[in-house]
């Protein structure tokens, strides 16, 4: 896979991760005007998080696969020289987790889960 189309996937994936975020705290908001927009906002939100979290299964699935399948964590520990393939390996993967845009859709998920909790709070108090 060429770099721009693993960068254009990386960030194809972290915009839904970031769109159904937003639209699940969305609906706290929403609930107040709109049960249409509710409903459209949660499928959005449904749709996005499964499509997101199939790719990020599949991810890890991969890395996990090379790891497994080339003994990377044993020939490691043990000190034992890789093969070109094992290095070309161990190196894909590790960069697969320095470029992963995954923590930032965590930072997302927890800052607007936040904003959506206090919205609540705020209006149920009221």
């Amino acid at each position: 896979m060429s770099s721009s189309n693993h960068t254009f996937r990386h960030l194809f994936f972290f915009t839904i991760g970031v769109i159904a975020t937003i639209a699940y705290r969305a609906i706290v908001v929403l609930n107040d005007y709109s049960a249409y927009w509710v409903k459209v906002t949660w499928y959005i939100g449904t749709i996005g998080f499964a499509w997101y979290f199939w790719h990020r299964y599949q991810v890890e699935n991969r890395r996990d696969k090379l790891v497994t399948e080339l003994k990377l964590v044993e020939k490691t520990e043990q000190d034992i020289k890789l093969s070109p393939e094992e290095k070309k390996a161990l190196a894909q993967v590790l960069t697969s987790l320095k470029t992963s845009l995954a923590s930032w859709n965590y930072i997302i998920i927890f800052v607007s889960s936040f904003i959506a909790i206090a919205y609540a709070i705020y209006f149920d108090l009221k």
